[in-house]
């Protein structure tokens, strides 16, 4: 949001979510200077077909690389990357060459929880979220509007 709203091009690449359903979807839409585009398969779980979402992260790395490499965004945020290669849907030396691709001039977000310590010395800047306290826990469903 503070970037587009200062003028910068952002590009945000989902690497879990399917891109259906979500309400930043529809209220991302509206920023003429963001591009959003979700390259999963939605939620994994420990009983899904991981073979399937590591063919969707290998793919959206590949989308990720092709963004990069054309130079014309201030800001690419790679959404819950993290999660991808916590769950081994990721190469971790296969993620470490893209952020050091990155032009100096381009931001480089990476999001989800996990992140590898390799990661985190590379950075710039880490800011971790951490649940204190969660509905779901409490057997409360996902919410429009909250989760999605």
């Amino acid at each position: 949001m503070n970037a587009t709203g200062a003028g910068l091009s952002v590009r945000v690449i989902q690497f879990i979510k399917s891109g259906q359903g979500y309400g930043e979807l529809a209220a991302l839409a509206h920023l003429p200077s963001l591009k959003l585009t979700a390259h999963g398969l939605g939620f994994v779980g420990s009983n899904f077909d991981l073979a399937l979402h590591r063919t969707a992260a290998q793919e959206t790395l590949a989308e990720a690389r092709r963004e990069l490499a054309a130079g014309i965004w201030d800001m690419i945020i790679l959404d819950e990357v993290c999660v991808a290669l916590a769950k081994g849907l990721l190469k971790p030396a296969d993620m470490l060459a893209l952020i050091r691709s990155r032009p100096p001039q381009t931001h480089l977000i990476l999001t989800g929880r996990d992140c590898p310590p390799e990661f985190v010395a590379l950075a710039d800047t880490v800011i971790e979220m951490r649940e204190i306290k969660h509905h779901l826990a409490a057997g409360v469903p996902a919410q429009i509007g909250v989760e999605y």
